[in-house]
């Protein structure tokens, strides 16, 4: 299936020059990558639950301004 989207003449550019470097890929795949990661559940509780690290971590940690 296609989609139109509308990339920022700014984005296109990084995106262009990432291209570059990596001529395997390309815009498509790119923005695949990109959107599975992050659409992706995250929910790092139970990761750091069980390396014993902490009792109790928000849902999102990344979330958390206090842990960056």
């Amino acid at each position: 299936m296609r989609r139109t989207l509308y990339i920022p003449d700014e984005l296109w550019e990084h995106l262009s020059d990432y291209l570059e470097q990596h001529p395997q890929e390309n815009a498509s795949s790119v923005v695949q990558v990109a959107l599975k990661d992050k659409l992706r559940p995250r929910n790092g509780e139970r990761l750091l639950e069980l390396a014993g690290m902490v009792k109790s971590a928000p849902v999102d940690a990344s979330t958390d301004k206090n842990l960056r």
